[in-house]
């Protein structure tokens, strides 16, 4: 059974910075490409951020561009999603998803004063 489980979501201030983390079991992590997206109150889903299946490509919305990285360790089988300089518009929902489709029950991100 395929699970990614996502952590590290939480409350933080405008300029603060944020770790995620989705653990994966159930398929080959390393032989699929990984992303982050996620999802804002009252709006629809929104990519955020690929990577590729040896984490040597990387690609990102236009948004979180310069403040977010995404990195993968296949050994863990863990992806993550390093957020700096937050701001309150990516507040959301976010969630990690397989290259097939699969995504996890996602970890609340707020960032407010």
């Amino acid at each position: 059974e395929v699970q990614l489980v996502e952590s590290g979501g939480g409350l933080v201030q405008p300029g603060g910075s944020l770790r995620l983390s989705c653990a994966a079991s159930g398929f080959t992590f390393s032989s699929y490409v990984m992303s982050w997206v996620r999802q804002a109150p009252g709006k629809g889903l929104e990519w955020v951020s690929d990577i590729s299946t040896g984490g040597r490509s990387t690609s990102y919305a236009g948004s979180v561009k310069g403040r977010f990285t995404i990195s993968r360790d296949n050994a863990k089988n863990t992806l993550y999603l390093q957020m700096n300089s937050l701001k309150p518009e990516d507040t959301a929902v976010y969630y990690c998803r397989n290259s097939g489709g699969a995504r996890g029950q996602g970890t609340q991100v707020t960032v407010s004063s």
